[in-house]
């Protein structure tokens, strides 16, 4: 059944939650009384469309459905989770949650994306204070895992549930232990927004400069390793003990003014926005948002085939979204194997893409491998089997190229045995968007003793359910550009 999900403010902060949830396939209800709110919304739904799919190699669920609504009693009839993104005033988020609460059900959370203000203020007044939790997420939503959980002994027992649901939607649940003013994420960033006011003010450095003085340098190792473990490695051999030794005493120096904020004066303010329009006024704030989108992605995939950091949350969710999927794992589990076998059905990464937009030659052979891992999978050569000394090795492979496919695509496709006794596996793979045909694979492989390296018969868990699968196929129609280049093998 799918589930309900109500934001109530659809700013940046709102419009990435609701891109969140409906992406991840529930049904979204908005509450915003800005005129802009559906058009502000459905640029962001846009951006989100054209890069969080792309994070996975698993297809997300099919999109739930989303709408608006004038009333706030409304919006939040049927929902079991609302998302309150409105101003950080803590009068304006009390009477929210009064109206709330009033209309709500009683077992629904209530969770706010305030960056400062602690839940027990939160909560303060409330008829159900154990709804109310700080959930405090990080800009783009839709792509950053980072959540803040926060809560207090009102709520513990609910904590447990709240973390899963967001672990659901491909989210890091960072439970923090105890309340406090900002939480753990923001303390941190107000620090380095207070230093870097002192260094324009006093003429040090500009927008730009301290821009790239972090995205050169410190911010791509925090993006993988965060701020202990890199200092870690900054200690050596001997590791953080030999770190704070060697620098310890540089803390008690004048080096900056974490305590001190420069007045933002009138002067101050315009130098800054001067800067800032001088650095990057010649992109629209939507641009700059699709080229923030497009880099993250990069940089995430690239920690997901590392098994790493935020990529580690990735492939969690990939496993996730595998077993809510339809792609067989066993052939028992195909629904109707006198059919073309589902094996891949995901979105296009931006990082699968040429300076043309298109996907480049090398990731349609690369779908087409994972198209052959599946199937392989399919007929039992499983990870187990091949650790036990037999798998298939690729001979011969044919490509065509027939239409052109853009990142945020989604493709899925179909596979068709040729042939499937004896030591041969004869696959032919045809690419989809939709009902566009975009490309064919065809893939000759052997099966090979990882013992001897010589070519071998299939064990019977392997060569029984392939041969079924050839006879079922066996009835289907030669596709169209099948043995272009695949020679006869014995």
């Amino acid at each position: 059944m799918t589930q309900t999900a109500t934001i109530i403010g659809g700013g940046v902060i709102g419009g990435g939650w609701a891109a969140r949830f409906l992406l991840n396939g529930w049904n979204v209800q908005v509450y915003d009384p800005d005129p802009q709110a559906e058009r502000k919304i459905a640029e962001v739904l846009g951006n989100a469309r054209a890069s969080l799919p792309g994070l996975y190699d698993m297809p997300l669920p099919a999109e739930g459905r989303l709408s608006f609504h004038d009333d706030m009693a409304d919006a939040v009839k049927g929902a079991v989770w609302i998302q309150e993104s409105v101003p950080e005033r803590l009068d304006l988020k009390l009477k929210t949650y009064a109206t709330v609460q009033a209309h709500c059900a009683p077992e629904a959370v209530i969770g706010s994306s305030t960056s400062g203000f602690k839940p027990s203020e939160l909560q303060e007044g409330a008829e159900h204070p154990d709804q109310i939790v700080v959930c405090h997420p990080f800009n783009p939503v839709y792509l950053l895992p980072l959540i803040e959980v926060v809560g207090t002994p009102a709520n513990a027992d609910r904590l447990a549930d709240i973390e899963s649901t967001l672990r659901g939607l491909g989210m890091y649940p960072l439970m923090v232990r105890r309340e406090i003013d900002a939480h753990i994420a923001d303390r941190f960033l107000e620090a380095v927004w207070r230093e870097a006011l002192w260094l324009i003010r006093d003429g040090i450095a500009t927008t730009e400069e301290i821009d790239e003085a972090i995205r050169m340098g410190f911010g791509l190792r925090w993006a993988q390793m965060g701020l202990f473990e890199t200092y870690r490695i900054a200690g050596g051999e001997a590791g953080m003990r030999h770190f704070i030794e060697q620098f310890g005493p540089c803390l008690s120096w004048p080096w900056t003014k974490l305590m001190d904020v420069p007045e933002l004066t009138d002067d101050l303010i315009d130098q800054i926005a001067d800067q800032s329009d001088a650095q990057s006024g010649q992109y629209s704030i939507r641009e700059l948002e699709r080229h923030r989108d497009a880099n993250l992605v990069g940089m995430m995939r690239t920690l997901k085939a590392r098994d790493w950091g935020a990529g580690a949350v990735m492939n969690l969710h990939d496993k996730t979204l595998n077993q809510r999927g339809q792609i067989a794992d066993r052939l028992q589990d195909v629904a109707d194997i006198s059919r073309p076998v589902l094996t891949v059905d995901r979105a296009v990464p931006i990082d699968w893409t040429d300076y043309n937009g298109h996907m480049n030659e090398a990731r349609y052979l690369q779908a087409f491998g994972d198209a052959t891992d599946r199937l392989m999978l399919i007929v039992g050569c499983t990870p187990d089997y091949i650790a036990s000394g037999g798998s298939y090795f690729t001979a011969e492979t044919h490509i065509r190229h027939l239409d052109e496919v853009h990142a945020g695509a989604r493709i899925r496709v179909e596979t068709q045995v040729l042939a499937g006794a004896g030591k041969k596996m004869h696959l032919f793979h045809r690419m989809y968007e939709g009902d566009r045909l975009l490309a064919t694979g065809e893939h000759m492989l052997i099966h090979v003793s990882l013992e001897s390296r010589r070519a071998s018969d299939p064990a019977p868990q392997v060569a029984d359910p392939l041969a079924r699968l050839a006879t079922a196929h066996a009835n289907l129609d030669l596709p169209e550009g099948a043995g272009a280049a695949v020679g006869k093998r014995g």
